[in-house]
C-alpha cells in the first residue's frame, strides 16, 4: 500500500476518543491491505532505531516508522529500545546515566554488521527533522517510570515540530504503561494513543480492560502470540483498531491479513 492521503484520512476518521474526531469510522474490512509499519525501521536488515534502518524501511514502502523513546541524563529524548546501551552499541551503562553528547559518541551500528560502523543513536528531534514528512510515526514511550516528565518532553517536541494538528496528524503514541498514556492524553488529546498488550499463555484481554481503555486509547496493539480471530473481532467490536507486533515470518503476514488486522509491525517490511 502506498503512503497516501487516504491512509491519513482513515487514521483521522478513526479518531482519538476525546477531542480528535467525531465522524463515524469506516470498517477496516474495507481496506485490502493492513497499514505497513517498519519495526525500529527495518530491524531485520539494519541496526535497529538508526537512520540507516529508518531509510531502509522507507525504501521498502512502509506507511509508518515505529521507534522507541527514552531520555538521557540531561533530559534529551533519544531513539533506543533498551534501558541500557549494552546490546545495541559499543558502550555499557544505562541510557539515563549518559548525556546526549556522551550517548551519541557511541557506535550503534557495528554490533549488527561492520558495514554499519559509525551509525549513532538519533535524538528524537533529529529523527523528526529527517522523517516526519516522509512517513507516519508510531512512537513508543519506553520505561516512563525511569524518566519523570518524559510525557511532557515528547508532547513539547511534537508541538515544537508542528505535528499535533488534528486534521493532519501523522503521529500515534503507544506504551505498555497505561498511566503514562493517560498522562499524555491529558497533555495532547489530539494525538491518538495505543495500548501495547503482552499476555502470558492462557491469559486474555478482558472486556473490563477494553472498556477501561476507551476513555483515552484508539488502538489496542497486542503481541502476535496472543492474536486470533476472536481477539481481533472483540477489539473491533469495542471500537478500537489494532496494530500487531512483531511479525518476522511471511506466513504470519498472510494470517494477519486474513484476520483483517489494521496494521502489521515487522522487522522485514518487504514481507508486508
Amino acid at each position: 500500500m502506498k503512503f497516501t492521503t487516504a491512509i491519513w484520512n482513515w487514521i483521522y476518521l478513526s479518531g482519538a476518543r476525546k477531542g480528535w474526531a467525531q465522524k463515524k469510522i469506516k470498517s477496516s474490512s474495507q481496506f485490502h491491505e493492513p497499514i505497513k509499519i517498519g519495526h525500529r525501521g527495518a530491524a531485520g536488515y539494519c541496526p535497529e532505531n538508526t537512520f540507516a534502518s529508518f531509510h531502509k524501511a522507507l525504501q521498502m514502502g512502509v506507511d509508518y516508522l515505529e521507534l522507541d523513546i527514552q531520555m538521557t541524563k540531561d533530559g534529551e529524548l533519544v531513539v533506543i529500545h533498551d534501558a541500557t546501551v549494552n546490546r545495541t552499541t559499543n558502550g555499557k551503562g544505562k541510557v539515563k546515566d549518559f548525556t546526549l553528547k556522551e550517548i551519541q559518541s557511541l557506535d550503534a551500528g557495528f554490533w549488527f554488521d561492520p558495514e554499519f560502523k559509525g551509525e549513532t543513536i538519533p535524538s528524537f528531534s533529529e529523527f523528526l527533522d529527517m522523517f516526519a514528512d516522509k512517513a507516519g510515526i508510531l512512537l513508543e514511550i519506553k520505561n516512563p517510570h525511569l524518566y519523570p516528565g518524559i510525557e511532557e518532553k515528547v508532547a513539547n517536541e511534537l508541538l515544537l515540530k508542528g505535528l499535533t494538528n488534528q486534521e493532519h496528524s501523522k503521529v500515534i503514541v503507544q506504551s505498555f504503561d497505561q498511566n503514562s498514556l493517560i498522562k499524555f492524553h491529558q497533555l495532547l488529546p489530539s494525538i491518538p494513543l495505543g495500548v501495547l498488550v503482552k499476555k502470558y499463555s492462557g491469559q486474555r484481554i478482558t472486556d473490563k480492560e477494553l472498556v477501561s481503555y476507551a476513555s483515552y486509547a484508539t488502538f489496542i496493539n497486542p503481541k502476535i502470540t496472543m492474536v486470533n480471530q476472536r481477539l481481533i473481532k472483540r477489539i473491533h467490536q469495542h471500537g478500537f483498531h489494532s496494530f500487531i507486533w512483531t511479525i518476522r515470518k511471511k506466513h504470519e503476514v498472510n494470517y494477519m491479513k486474513q484476520l483483517h488486522v489494521d496494521g502489521i509491525i515487522s522487522d522485514f517490511p518487504d514481507f508486508l
